[in-house]
């Protein structure tokens, strides 16, 4: 199957996997249900899939394109240049606070998936300024997203983003949706900032820390993964069993623990 779609080649390197069925497409834009008035940001919007609709129902759009041909592209889009922003960019080195002058954003997009965790981590550093954001990704993550204790997909994006947002898988999405069709499923996922954690934090990089340590050897269990911070008697202490597994402590173990050590580093 060719990879040009709509006279635009998809290149490897920018992970593009452009979106075309129109179905999948009103699905996605309904779950989003922009308002009139409302400060949307769409990461990667590519050929204007999600663009256009959810352009067709607000009176402004900003989309952050890291592709110069796309970027131009949408610059001269007949249909959306009185209503669209192109901010050309990367949205992993993007300051998405510029964006949100007088109204928090709504961020959306069908992420390339070799960015898509870290793009999250880098959103996650700027929830003050979001309302919620809707995104594509394979499915692989949006299970790890939403993934309870005790199973294979909970890991430290799956702490760090409960911690922080309320998630909501959306909708399944097959490989036939797209041009080039990826090698996975896909999925969209609903992230929602709490205003008032359920499991407050000191310092979320101090969470993120803990878990990438915690989790880096998972067979291990939390005693020898984190015996460099932390001894038995003070695992003990925050009511977490040092013999216990990394995937076995839950978001408000790893909150107690994150919040242990920022106290002991001054913070």
């Amino acid at each position: 199957m060719t990879k040009t779609h709509l006279g635009h080649r998809a290149r490897k390197r920018f992970g593009q996997n452009f979106l075309h069925d129109h179905f999948v497409i009103n699905d996605i834009v309904d779950a989003i249900n922009p308002q009139p008035t409302d400060n949307l940001i769409e990461i990667g919007p590519g050929l204007a899939a999600l663009t256009e609709p959810v352009a067709d129902r607000v009176t402004h759009l900003t989309v952050v394109e890291l592709d110069r041909d796309l970027a131009a592209r949408l610059e001269q889009h007949p249909a959306l240049k009185d209503k669209l922003s192109v901010y050309r960019g990367d949205a992993l080195k993007t300051d998405f606070r510029q964006f949100a002058q007088q109204q928090p954003l709504r961020v959306f997009g069908n992420l390339p998936y070799n960015i898509s965790t870290p793009l999250i981590f880098h959103l996650l550093e700027q929830l003050d300024v979001i309302q919620d954001m809707h995104f594509m990704l394979q499915k692989e993550v949006v299970d790890r997203l939403a993934a309870e204790p005790n199973s294979k997909a909970y890991g430290r994006i799956s702490v760090a983003i409960q911690q922080a947002c309320a998630v909501e898988p959306v909708l399944m999405v097959p490989p036939s949706a797209f041009t080039p069709a990826p090698k996975v499923d896909s999925a969209v996922v609903r992230l929602v900032p709490y205003r008032n954690p359920p499991y407050p934090v000191t310092d979320r990089a101090d969470l993120h820390k803990i878990c990438l340590i915690a989790f880096n050897q998972r067979r291990k269990t939390i005693r020898n993964n984190l015996k460099g911070l932390l001894s038995d008697e003070q695992l003990e202490i925050l009511g977490i069993n040092p013999n216990a597994r990394p995937e076995t402590l839950t978001v408000a173990d790893y909150c107690r623990l994150a919040n242990w050590y920022s106290e002991q580093n001054g913070r």
